[in-house]
């Protein structure tokens, strides 16, 4: 995996082309140390493929030796929580496959886009496994039950255009411009309140049982603080300039 670090955000960048970024041990491993950096110092992270591929699902060499135990460890599922919840934004820039465990670490981002060579899906019941890294609770919860239930049965694998109809990807750009459009949406988040972000998501991400409570202990918080005032009074200053 490569990682590039700059002030507001981080590019990690799947790289194992020879085998289509297929997501084995060792990439498991640099996702758990990535997020430990950003958990401990929260930026934002764009998650992109090298090769004109996002991530062509698990590596089947593994996991055709991994036993019962191994399934129990949930080792992708464990690694794709911990991206899903990182205290910033997480985008998922997705090019060519992201399949199985790709779609997967795909759905543990905040927000995706892609480009018109998207192939979207998990084909696991062709393996003789089921998808168990976020997909039969996150896909449902993004496309609804219908939708999930016809992808995961099926092993259907979506293209960019019904991706983007599913609401699985928010918008497509071609190949030469994905990068860019990640940063576009990069720059839009961090040019607002990195605590109101923070906070904002971990609403978002809240079970619907702590709601309403969860968003006005947290803006309670951020009512509190100078930045909000702040903020506010240059809003209002420029409008009256104009």
């Amino acid at each position: 995996m490569i990682v590039e670090r700059a002030g507001d955000r981080v590019v990690a960048t799947l790289d194992r082309p020879e085998r289509r970024n297929a997501i084995d041990q060792a990439m498991i491993d640099e996702l758990h140390a990535l997020c430990a950096e950003l958990e401990a110092g929260p930026r934002i992270l764009i998650l992109a493929g090298s090769g004109g591929v996002f991530a062509s699902g698990a590596d089947i060499a593994e996991l055709r030796d991994r036993t019962a135990e191994d399934a129990r460890r949930g080792i992708n599922a464990t690694a794709f929580i911990r991206v899903n919840e990182l205290p910033m934004p997480v985008i998922a820039a997705l090019d060519g496959y992201a399949l199985g465990g790709g779609a997967e670490l795909a759905l543990a981002a905040d927000l995706r886009v892609a480009t018109p060579r998207l192939r979207f899906g998990n084909p696991e019941t062709g393996l003789g496994i089921m998808p168990a890294a976020g997909a039969t609770w996150r896909l449902r919860e993004i496309v609804g039950e219908a939708r999930a239930s016809e992808l995961l049965l099926t092993g259907r694998i979506l293209d960019a255009d019904e991706a983007l109809a599913w609401g699985i990807v928010a918008s497509l750009h071609e190949p030469d411009g994905l990068l860019d459009a990640a940063h576009t949406l990069a720059d839009r988040i961090a040019a607002n309140d990195p605590l109101a972000t923070m906070h904002t998501k971990r609403a978002l991400r809240a079970p619907r049982d702590r709601h309403p409570e969860i968003e006005l202990e947290l803006q309670a918080e951020l009512f509190e603080r100078p930045e909000k005032h702040r903020r506010m009074t240059a809003f209002l200053e420029k409008r009256a300039a104009r």
